[in-house]
């Protein structure tokens, strides 16, 4: 634990006894145990509030490699870009102007239909027959 043994905790506990007394012995412990705990957690934040900044300073390293690296590269290798843009369409431009006209007027012909054959295919159904509810004792038809 703290490098004490057994014979050392045990000489500590009888002088606790001694000092302290066997009456107020339960409520000290109960404090030191306190203070131990709250150590132990700042000592846990203080810990992970470092191993957080080394993680920062290690991605930040590894960051300037991988840039460095990057641009060896596209030193080493540079883009060819000579015909690529001008296959590119213009920024903006619109493809599908022409087919649009078609879109629309077939989007207009089928949208007022969808309705009424929803509407006709509702009430081809068989009638609705209200009936009485089976009293029990009735027979069966």
């Amino acid at each position: 634990m703290f490098g004490i043994d057994s014979s050392e905790l045990l000489v500590i506990i009888i002088i606790a006894v001694i000092v302290i007394g066997p009456k107020d012995l339960p409520r000290a412990l109960y404090k030191v145990g306190q203070i131990v705990g709250k150590a132990q957690g700042m000592a846990r934040h203080f810990r992970t509030g470092i191993d957080a900044m080394v993680r920062e300073v290690e991605l930040e390293e590894l960051e300037k490699k991988w840039a460095a690296q990057n641009k060896r590269i596209m030193e080493e290798h540079p883009p060819e870009t000579t015909g690529e843009l001008e296959a590119l369409p213009a920024p903006g431009a619109e493809t599908a102007v022409a087919d649009a006209p078609t879109f629309v007027a077939e989007a207009a012909h089928l949208a007022p239909e969808a309705p009424s054959a929803a509407i006709q295919a509702a009430t081809d159904g068989p009638p609705y027959v209200a009936q009485e509810p089976v009293r029990k004792g009735d027979a069966a038809v």
